[in-house]
């Protein structure tokens, strides 16, 4: 397999390497200075079995860059931690979640049909290394609701009593806070023997060498707002073209 600096799929070659999402990373960063007033902030919300099950509006995003694991609650930072150091000391590796929440968003953004904000936002993040699942708003939680206990009952201000849709109805955001959930299988390589194929189609044992994350998600967390900011991004320029 490609030794890979960070987030990798499979044995397919330089990009599946992290180093190809460095440029994404340079291109949401001057993203994030045209969208100044908008505000994009992703953490660790889970690893493996740990899950940081607060809402994100309970928690102090001050705390996410200052412990390794970039989670913002530094008691479940630290269990994840440990665990990540056991799962590196077993050979092994280990996936997990990133959260991201856009707050100050303006209303208006997206398209109604094929071009759906939640869409694109999904778009963006499935097309980065190792991710494998995208929901927003409620998500697959949702499902379990009726409609009663879901919708969004809207004040007389135009925001909503709750935020069941993730600050995106109808394709469009509706000013509320975005907010999506990202999830990361675990890396490919593993220290330990693993039965495959050579070019032969013979069954031989492979055993991964060099450095390989045994898990990538906090890695991964500038990726995802970086992401997210060039959609967000697109989109506002996109409306500039329509109302000059």
């Amino acid at each position: 397999m490609m030794k890979n600096m960070a987030l990798e799929t499979t044995a397919v070659g330089g990009r599946s390497s992290a180093r190809e999402t460095a440029s994404r990373v340079v291109a949401g960063a001057i993203a994030k200075q045209f969208l100044k007033d908008i505000r994009f902030t992703a953490y660790v919300s889970s690893v493996g079995e740990i899950d940081l099950k607060k809402p994100y509006q309970e928690l102090d995003f001050s705390e996410i860059e200052k412990n390794p694991v970039r989670c913002p609650d530094p008691e479940i930072a630290a269990t994840m931690e440990a665990y990540i150091r056991q799962i590196r000391k077993d050979g092994d590796t280990v996936g997990g979640v990133i959260s991201c929440v856009i707050q100050n968003v303006p209303v208006g953004l997206g398209e109604p049909v094929f071009n759906k904000l939640h869409a694109e936002l999904g778009k963006a993040m499935l097309s980065i290394n190792a991710v494998k699942g995208f929901e927003y708003g409620s998500g697959f939680e949702g499902s379990k609701d009726k409609g009663s206990e879901h919708n969004d009952l809207y004040n007389a201000d135009g925001t909503t009593q709750t935020n069941s849709s993730g600050g995106v109805q109808g394709g469009i955001s509706n000013g509320m806070d975005i907010y999506f959930r990202v999830a990361f299988k675990p890396v490919a390589t593993i220290m330990q023997s693993q039965t495959t194929i050579n070019n032969k189609g013979e069954s031989v044992e492979m055993q991964g060498k060099g450095r390989h994350d045994p898990c990538v998600v906090p890695r991964a967390v500038p990726i995802v707002e970086a992401m997210a900011a060039m959609v967000l991004a697109d989109f506002t320029l996109l409306n500039r073209t329509i109302k000059s």
